[in-house]
C-alpha cells in the first residue's frame, strides 16, 4: 500500500539533530455528503482507524485531552497524538503529535469540515511542524501523501 510505504520511507529517512525552518502542509477535498454525516465519520478522535487506509488500530487513553496512538496496518509504524482542541459545533478538532516516525517535531494540525456550495462537504486539513536539518521534503511529502490517502479515502467512501 503506497500510504505504508510512505510512512515506513519516512521512518527511515530518521530525525537529523538541528531543526529546520518551520513548515506547512494544507490539503482539502470537496465530498459528496452534508458536513453532519462527514464529522460523523471522521470527527470522533479515533475514528481515524476507520477511515485512514494505512491506520490498523486506534487506541485512546480515556484521559481529558486524550491522547490515542496509532498503528499502521503493517505494525511498523506508531504515533502518539494528543487532541489539543475540538469544536463539534465547528465540525473541527486539532491534535499534536507527542511521537512519530515522521522526520519533524513541533508538529500541530486541524482536521476540519465545512458546507460548500455544491451541497456536499469540503474537508481541510492543515499542520504546521518543523523539519528535521535537511529533511524538509521528506517531512513535507510524508505529511502531504498522509493528509492526502486519508482524504481520498473519505472521499471513495462518500462517492455516488
Amino acid at each position: 500500500m503506497r500510504m505504508i510505504t510512505i510512512l515506513a520511507a519516512a521512518a527511515l529517512v530518521g530525525a537529523g539533530t538541528a531543526a529546520a525552518q518551520a513548515a506547512s502542509v494544507t490539503k482539502s477535498i470537496d465530498v459528496n455528503a452534508p458536513p453532519a454525516a462527514v464529522w460523523e465519520a471522521i470527527g470522533p478522535f479515533c475514528s481515524i482507524k476507520d477511515w485512514h487506509p494505512a491506520i490498523g488500530q486506534c487506541t485512546t487513553d480515556g484521559k481529558t485531552p486524550p491522547a490515542r496512538t496509532l498503528v499502521t496496518k503493517d505494525g511498523k509504524a506508531t504515533f502518539v497524538e494528543t487532541e489539543t482542541a475540538r469544536d463539534d459545533k465547528a465540525d473541527t478538532y486539532s491534535y499534536k503529535i507527542d511521537s512519530s516516525p515522521l522526520p519533524l517535531t513541533g508538529y500541530v494540525s486541524t482536521i476540519s469540515v465545512a458546507a460548500n456550495a455544491t451541497g456536499g462537504s469540503t474537508i481541510k486539513w492543515t499542520s504546521t511542524f518543523t523539519p528535521a536539518s535537511g529533511k524538509d521534503d521528506a517531512a513535507s511529502d510524508a505529511v502531504g501523501g498522509i493528509y492526502q490517502g486519508g482524504l481520498d479515502a473519505i472521499k471513495a467512501k462518500f462517492a455516488k
